[in-house]
């Protein structure tokens, strides 16, 4: 496989940058500039185009890749069953026949708006991208841990194709694998590299697993099976330092043990850590927009401006879900909601108010593990377990004065899909009838 994720013949790669400054050269300000190549990015301006929009669209982003798919990097990718070019969204000639100019490599350190909106972003190498209208997609960033060796070399994160390359290029050279943080990124990541043959510790601060995204039910199901597959996981456990490999003729700059703060030492040629991830508010907060845990957007993906739109993992937006509290809000990592938040920003910048209908999910893949979450359990007051050892299903339903509004399910595509299609027709699941995992979800559900 190629060093680079999203390789391409050279000729091609040339051409493809020859077209991109032909392009800038002759369009001096571009009707929308998309910053951020990610998931939610490419939405927008697939989005827009399919609702008409005509004006040039320049989509620019901070890495040397072309917009990829980043849920793979820690399972399919990393275990390299899946070829790179896979990963890519669109192809260069996908984006040149719809008027898009794809720019790489530019990272922006500035913007000078002006009130109607447009004005000109300033990227750190000096070039400047004029602009009619301004979206930021621009995601979030991998959360650091500052100890004692954190700069050893192995001592990686798992965020974008970079990372997923350093990260590879070690796994052939290493046994013994210390992963910090028990969410979702470190536990697939953790199945991953056990399944690749590796000693894998999966450390956790906390007191369970995937503590933010899950009930407790959940996170113990996850912490039982993980370990009967092997894992060996640590709840309540935190690092106190990296350790180098002091072995004679080798320089100290390699990671080669985690020191605990219990004094345990664990050995270890990597060290991945996935601890959360922080919104990439900077230009908004240059810009002087509303910025709380994220970019601050209304119902239609518009920031405080009233011009600019934030979408996906950066943007902090009223809750979707029906029946949430007034002024509830909430910033959500996921590829679903980065589509559907997309397509509602492109409306807005079609000058038409559509506000986010969807439900919101998610999924996992650990091991033999499929984890399908459907709606967002804040705020329950009791739950519904389902469980089918045999097949190895498992389902927790969550529910607020008797009403149905989230799921967990493991393994129970069904299961998934029944909650999601209630959650979204604002029906129930009533908790009695449902406790009985024989009965099939869809067959009981109540209401309009």
């Amino acid at each position: 496989m190629s060093t680079n994720i999203v390789a391409e013949q050279s000729s091609a790669a040339a051409a493809e940058q020859t077209n991109t400054a032909a392009a800038l050269g002759k369009q001096s300000r571009t009707g929308l500039l998309i910053i951020g190549a990610s998931q939610s990015g490419v939405q927008l301006a697939v989005s827009l185009r399919a609702l008409g929009f005509a004006e040039h669209i320049t989509l620019l982003g901070d890495e040397d890749h072309r917009p990829y798919q980043r849920p793979a990097l820690s399972k399919e990718f990393l275990q390299g069953t899946v070829e790179s070019e896979s990963l890519i969204f669109r192809s260069s000639e996908y984006w040149a026949e719809h008027n898009v100019d794809l720019v790489k490599g530019e990272y922006i350190v500035r913007i000078d708006k002006e009130a109607d909106g447009s004005g000109v972003a300033h990227s750190s190498a000096g070039k400047q991208f004029p602009f009619k209208r301004l979206a930021l997609t621009v995601g979030a960033r991998a959360r650091k841990l500052e100890i004692e060796g954190a700069d050893l070399d192995g001592v990686l994160y798992l965020r974008n194709a970079d990372d997923a390359l350093a990260l590879k290029a070690r796994v052939a050279d290493a046994q013994d694998v210390v992963v910090i943080g028990g969410g979702f990124i470190g536990l697939e990541a953790a199945s991953s590299l056990q399944k690749m043959g590796k000693n894998v510790t999966v450390l956790e601060f906390g007191p369970r697993l995937v503590g933010r995204a899950v009930g407790e039910e959940t996170a113990e199901y996850f912490l039982q099976a993980h370990r009967a597959r092997g894992l060996d996981i640590r709840l309540n456990t935190s690092a106190a330092r990296f350790a180098p490999d002091t072995a004679a003729g080798k320089e100290q700059t390699r990671v080669a043990a985690v020191e605990l703060k219990d004094g345990t030492v664990l050995p270890a040629q990597i060290v991945l850590i996935g601890i959360g991830v922080i919104p990439n508010t900077q230009l908004a907060e240059q810009l002087g927009l509303v910025v709380d845990n994220g970019v601050v957007v209304d119902r239609f993906a518009l920031a405080s401006d009233g011009t600019t739109v934030a979408v996906g993992d950066v943007a902090n937006m009223p809750n979707p879900v029906p029946g949430s509290k007034t002024g509830e809000r909430i910033r959500l990592e996921s590829v679903n909601n980065a589509i559907e938040h997309a397509k509602v920003a492109a409306y807005s910048l079609t000058g038409r108010r559509e506000e986010y209908a969807g439900i919101p999910w998610f999924w996992s893949n650990q091991a033999d593990l499929k984890l399908q979450i459907a709606g967002l359990c804040n705020g329950f007051d009791q739950t519904v377990l389902r469980r089918d050892k045999e097949r190895g299903k498992f389902t927790v339903l969550y529910y607020r004065q008797g009403q149905v509004i989230a799921a967990d399910c493991v393994n129970a595509p069904l299961d998934f899909m029944a909650v999601k299609n209630a959650l979204a027709k604002g029906q129930n699941i009533p908790a009695d009838a449902a406790a009985d995992p024989a009965t099939q979800l869809k067959t009981i559900t109540t209401g309009s």
